[in-house]
């Protein structure tokens, strides 16, 4: 989509929206299932009791409904602690994100799924564990599962930090078409409907989303989404799923710029250093999931999944530090196909009047990757430096234990096997240097999660749990990493309503986080380089529910200690993290949600003597049901408007060495990606 079709405005029916002053707590949206009620189409899901951790929550999609849905990492601030920002002034990337004292990059240490399918790939070219969400509609979301920590035997690579599960509805009760538009030439369709409600339950949608954002340099991003899922029951005891989504997306980006160029050569803090970078990339999937019940209260399920990826990005951080003349731009492509999936069986019994719940199962993935890495001027390849065919292999079985000896207590436990071979080939013939072979890994990961109470309305949480990351099969095949680096989480927390069962909840934890080894971003290689062993350690504490009436408020606050064990900072990692939401349901149909989120201090590099400043921007959403009568149907108007305040911010922050042209020698300097200001987005969509 060029200039001309980005001009086309959207027109948009234009709405006055009463907002009262709203109490906002620091925090995160949680599961409430007295949540205000808003008509958003859903379908009701009914599911164990967790035996769980205090920081597990499960969010609900009548929470997700209020959230911007230009980027889908969005939903996940409403995740305690959890904080996503775009990486380099566009918008087609995965985004950045920071939980329990990670910068986990692209999403080196959080594990994401989508209905159990992974999204993190492994061995990328542009950076270990990348998971791009935008290939999720997020109405089509029913729930998010998250899980931090280690503690759940389902989860293995990159579930260090925790993993969120992006959970699909089977069917929605209403249809809907929506049109919205803002700012930035910012244009978005939604259509979304079920053919068929009844023996076999379907559900498509697609999405089409465009906008230039705020900077100089038009972004010109246009995202394609497409996704249909099927769900029916072949007896009276088991259920289908099949699925698919298709994504499609082009991207002009701005890059980082550095802080000099603004302060000293007058640059506009949305302008570009090198207006060429960008990238275009596409992602299919296609999925099965079956469950059979068995009589003797037993499951048996079994799931597969394939996809195929593509990226191609162009990029530049340190412009003509290393190449004065024609800069330092350099490509990262990345061609692959990925296929696997999990089988086992689940039981439910008693032993000597004991409720007891065992699972067994086997999980089992393949990436087969083709990774191209050289130099380019204006998208324009002029030299090959990486060219590798990569084969890597994972075999995961696990055996879990659930048990409830007294009713005051609930205990969990399991381990999780893991078994992978790297097999790399350098199919450049100039780039000798490059790695090549093939070797093996294995770990074996214990879990343990122990639930006491409820006593006055309290429950206590106790949790120990062992994940890792692969690292990247490049460096594998060498002899100078571990292949795999471990992670042991230990976690103490509780969870309380003082109030009453209709009251606020209180959650509170406690954790630490020792990791064998971490991956470090470098910047003027735009690649990650493989550190030492670290220790991270914080507290979390969030609130939600009802403080009056229609007014709901959610909030939480994180402090982390993060630092390698020789002392050294870990750069990027923030020590303090707050989110606040207050969420009053109007008569009338009105709902409207105030948000704040706030990112503290990080050091930019390990002697702690750069920092990058903190930062605050508070969102407004407003949901409108407009009394018309219709002959099928209802409208619904809604207004965002994000950084509310118009806060001058900065997003993804990094130090390291650049050279801009004309400099006699490289600086080492503070290089940004300017925050959005004030943007507001508006629309009406028909349910029907």
């Amino acid at each position: 989509m060029g200039n001309t079709k980005a001009k086309r405005s959207l027109s948009i029916v234009h709405f006055l929206c009463l907002v009262s002053a709203l109490y906002w707590a620091d925090g995160v949206l949680a599961h409430d299932p007295d949540l205000a009620e808003i008509e958003v189409p859903e379908v009701s899901v009914v599911a164990e009791r967790p035996v769980a951790a205090s920081s597990q929550q499960f969010i609900p999609d009548k929470e997700i409904v209020l959230q911007p849905q230009g980027r889908p990492a969005q939903l996940l601030r409403l995740i305690p602690g959890f904080v996503a920002i775009e990486h380099s002034g566009g918008a087609g990337k995965a985004d950045q994100y920071f939980l329990r004292g990670f910068d986990a990059d692209h999403g080196t240490d959080v594990a994401f799924f989508m209905d159990s399918m992974p999204i993190n790939l492994r061995t990328h070219a542009h950076g270990q564990g990348y998971a791009d969400l935008n290939f999720i509609i997020p109405e089509t979301i029913v729930g998010l599962d998250v899980h931090k920590g280690s503690y759940m035997p389902e989860f293995g690579d990159f579930a260090t930090a925790g993993a969120v599960n992006f959970k699909t509805r089977d069917v929605v009760r209403e249809g809907m078409i929506q049109g919205a538009g803002g700012e930035y030439q910012t244009q978005r369709y939604v259509l979304m409907f079920s053919p068929t409600k009844e023996r076999v339950r379907t559900i498509v949608a697609a999405e089409g989303y465009y906008t230039n954002g705020p900077y100089l340099n038009d972004n010109q991003y246009h995202r394609a989404n497409v996704f249909g899922k099927a769900t029916t029951n072949l007896t009276g005891r088991d259920e289908l799923s099949l699925q698919a989504t298709f994504l499609q997306s082009r991207w002009d980006g701005s890059g980082e710029i550095p802080f000099r160029a603004v302060t000293m050569r007058g640059l506009n803090r949305f302008g570009s250093i090198d207006p060429t970078e960008g990238g275009n990339t596409l992602r299919s999937t296609g999925q099965l999931n079956y469950h059979y019940d068995t009589t003797t209260n037993g499951e048996f399920f079994a799931n597969a999944y394939g996809q195929y990826y593509r990226l191609d990005l162009f990029t530049n951080f340190t412009f003509f530090l290393n190449d004065p003349v024609n800069g330092d731009g350099f490509a990262q492509f990345d061609r692959r196909a990925i296929y696997g999936g999990d089988l086992g069986y689940k039981q439910r019994t008693e032993v000597l009047g004991i409720p007891i719940i065992g699972t067994v199962g086997f999980q089992t993935r393949t990436d087969d990757i083709r990774l191209r890495l050289g130099t380019q001027r204006a998208r324009i390849p002029t030299g090959t430096t990486v060219d590798s065919q990569v084969s890597q292999v994972s075999y995961s079985p696990f055996v879990k234990a659930e048990a409830e000896p007294f009713p005051w207590m609930r205990l969990a436990g399991g381990v999780r096997s893991e078994f992978l071979t790297f097999n790399v080939t350098n199919r450049c013939l100039t780039c000798t240097e490059q790695p090549s072979g093939t070797t093996t890994s294995s770990i074996v990961l214990p879990k343990m999660s122990i639930t006491l109470g409820p006593w006055a309305r309290t429950e206590f949480f106790l949790n120990y749990g062992e994940g890792f990351h692969s690292n990247d099969a490049r460096s594998a095949v060498t002899s100078s990493t571990s292949p795999l680096a471990r992670g042991r989480t230990y976690e103490v927390g509780i969870r309380s309503r003082p109030w009453g069962p209709e009251g606020l909840e209180v959650i509170a934890t406690a954790w630490r986080l020792d990791l064998q080894s971490e991956l470090v971003f470098v910047g003027d290689e735009g690649t990650t380089e493989i550190r030492g062993a670290s220790r991270r350690q914080g507290v979390e504490v969030a609130v939600r529910g009802q403080i009056w009436g229609p007014l709901y408020v959610n909030g939480s606050f994180t402090w982390t200690h993060a630092e390698f064990r020789n002392g050294d900072a870990i750069p990027l990692a923030p020590e303090f993290t707050a989110y606040g939401a207050a969420i009053l349901q109007w008569p009338e149909g009105l709902t409207s949600q105030l948000q704040a989120t706030y990112l503290g201090v990080r050091p930019l590099i390990e002697d702690r003597s750069i920092k990058s400043p903190s930062w605050i921007t508070f969102d407004l959403s407003e949901r409108y049901r407009v009394p018309v009568k219709l002959p099928h149907g209802r409208l619904e108007a809604f207004l965002f408007i994000q950084n509310l305040f118009n806060t001058k911010w900065e997003q993804a922050i990094f130090a390291f060495d650049s050279r801009l042209r004309n400099e006699p020698t490289g600086v080492t300097d503070i290089h940004f990606v300017p925050g959005n200001p004030r943007t507001v987005m508006g629309g009406l969509a028909w349910y029907f």
